[in-house]
């Protein structure tokens, strides 16, 4: 019997600081088994390297029980009956309780409690060909990984995951599998299990899995609703920080617009000397449209001055100025006008406005790792760290 309610979960398992790498099966699980035939035709998958004759031939010495010298005795009144030597072989635990058994009417009799007949059934059939039937494994997946946890049987354990991990798990029985996983000592099931609770977290706190957990495991309970806490502000995070990346993007891009506008010349704008033609092939520079307006509109306003009381398209314009004053390797070639001004001003900044700026300008340039620009300089750029 597991015997679930003995056994305190660990639930250290949730971690508070995000799951780990899901780490990966120590071999290769789906290719050691082929699919094969039991003895009544019926789908099974049998071990890699056995011939379908030697598998059949195990199955038919288990379902035709020939010299058997074990009776199982199940929960509903079934019996199984097993060969000792077979049965001690495939699990120590087995081997451990046939040697405690009496012989009674030529047959050792154990009981297998808390499962249906059935479940004991395959699991003792797999033991014999290390094989089943899919139909079998789908319905009686979970008492399978739990008898092969007690009696010791790994090539079982790790099948039944397997197809747990294949598909058989679900937003109605993660919370049941998460419990077992924990129960059972299979790490990366729980932590599969874990990543599915958060994932779907509305959907599984509805389930009636849920709601028996809650009442049963109130600790576990606790620890999942933070991790779904801390996973909820990590993405949160994350969209912030990608957010922020594609602003930080767009001015590097809104830079170099900038520079070609007042060096090469853009269709309709650029320096006077410039040949502009406006059935150009199209600017590659994202930003150079929207550029284009906000210089027409800082040549011609009346209130283009800076600060506060000024109009606020020619503040954006200042600041563009100014941003790109600091990223310009050398501002006694620039073409972009009041690149020299920027830099004389920016001795006379306050060190708080400073700071500000310094900030802007390493996020930017660690956002496009562009050591390599066209306007800057290795120099420069290694200067602001």
């Amino acid at each position: 019997m597991c015997e679930a309610d003995k056994i305190h979960i660990r639930s250290a398992t949730v971690k508070k600081k995000g799951s780990p790498m899901i780490p990966p099966w120590p071999g290769p699980v789906k290719n050691s088994f082929h699919k094969g035939f039991s003895s009544n035709a019926s789908p099974v998958r049998g071990c890699n390297g056995v011939c379908k004759a030697t598998t059949n031939l195990w199955g038919r010495l288990f379902d035709e029980g020939y010299k058997a010298d074990v009776a199982i005795h199940t929960d509903d009144g079934g019996i199984v009956y097993a060969h000792a030597n077979l049965l001690g072989t495939a699990s120590p635990v087995l081997k451990g309780l046939l040697k405690q058994r009496k012989v009674s009417h030529r047959l050792k009799t154990i009981s297998i409690q808390g499962f249906p007949y059935d479940a004991v059934r395959v699991f003792i059939r797999f033991l014999y060909s290390s094989c089943y039937e899919e139909k079998e494994m789908e319905e009686f997946v979970v008492a399978l990984l739990v008898l092969s946890h007690l009696y010791a049987v790994s090539p079982l354990k790790q099948e039944c995951q397997q197809k747990l991990e294949d598909g058989l798990l679900t937003t109605e029985n993660v919370v049941d599998i998460f419990q077992l996983a924990l129960l059972c000592d299979a790490p990366r099931l729980s932590l599969i299990c874990h990543r599915m609770i958060l994932k779907n977290f509305k959907a599984v706190s509805v389930t009636e899995g849920w709601k028996v957990m809650k009442q049963s495991h109130p600790t576990l309970e606790r620890e999942l609703l933070d991790s779904a806490i801390e996973e909820d502000n990590s993405r949160k995070e994350r969209i912030r920080k990608i957010d922020e990346r594609k602003i930080y993007l767009l001015l590097y891009d809104a830079m170099e617009a900038l520079v070609h506008i007042y060096r090469d010349g853009c269709q309709t704008i650029g320096p006077w000397h410039k040949d502009l033609k406006e059935n150009k092939d199209p600017c590659k520079y994202i930003a150079c449209k929207g550029l284009e307006l906000l210089v027409r509109h800082f040549a011609g306003c009346k209130l283009r001055v800076p600060g506060v009381h000024g109009c606020i398209h020619c503040k954006r314009m200042w600041q563009l100025l100014e941003l790109h004053s600091r990223l310009c390797a050398d501002s006694h070639v620039c073409k972009v006008p009041l690149c020299r001004n920027f830099k004389e001003r920016i001795r006379k900044q306050s060190k708080k406005d400073e700071i500000r700026w310094k900030m802007l300008v390493k996020k930017i340039l660690r956002t496009k790792k562009i050591a390599g620009a066209p306007f800057l300089t290795l120099a420069d750029v290694s200067s602001l760290w």
